[in-house]
């Protein structure tokens, strides 16, 4: 605790007027520039930190049925929905495979390279 003894404002104020005093008033010219060249790289940062995202809709549609509907009906629908997933599952492997195959050539382009 015998450091915070030494600590007062009026200390500090005196080491501050006799650091200023010992300097020559073009050392204050480039002090104040590089203050101001901080100030507005920092100014900069906080102002590109905020960005609004755009708005997307996010609608989720669900199918209504009535509560009469028959079992073969069920089925039918089924085999439909079945399909199409079928349908999507075998685009989504075509484009699997192709970015496999994309990302195998640029490893045999940076294999080659010696990477």
């Amino acid at each position: 605790m015998a450091f915070l003894k030494n600590l007062s404002p009026t200390g500090a104020f005196r080491d501050l007027r006799l650091f200023f005093g010992t300097r020559r008033p073009h050392q204050f010219g480039f002090m104040g520039l590089a203050l101001a060249v901080t100030g507005v790289i920092l100014f900069v940062f906080f102002k590109d930190n905020h960005f609004e995202r755009p708005y997307e809709r996010n609608i989720i549609y669900v199918e209504q049925w009535p509560i009469t509907r028959t079992d073969e009906q069920i089925k039918a629908q089924q085999k439909i929905d079945q399909a199409k997933k079928a349908i999507q599952r075998a685009e989504f492997e075509k484009r699997r495979k192709a970015k496999q195959a994309e990302f195998k050539r640029l490893d045999d382009k940076l294999e080659s390279w010696g990477f």
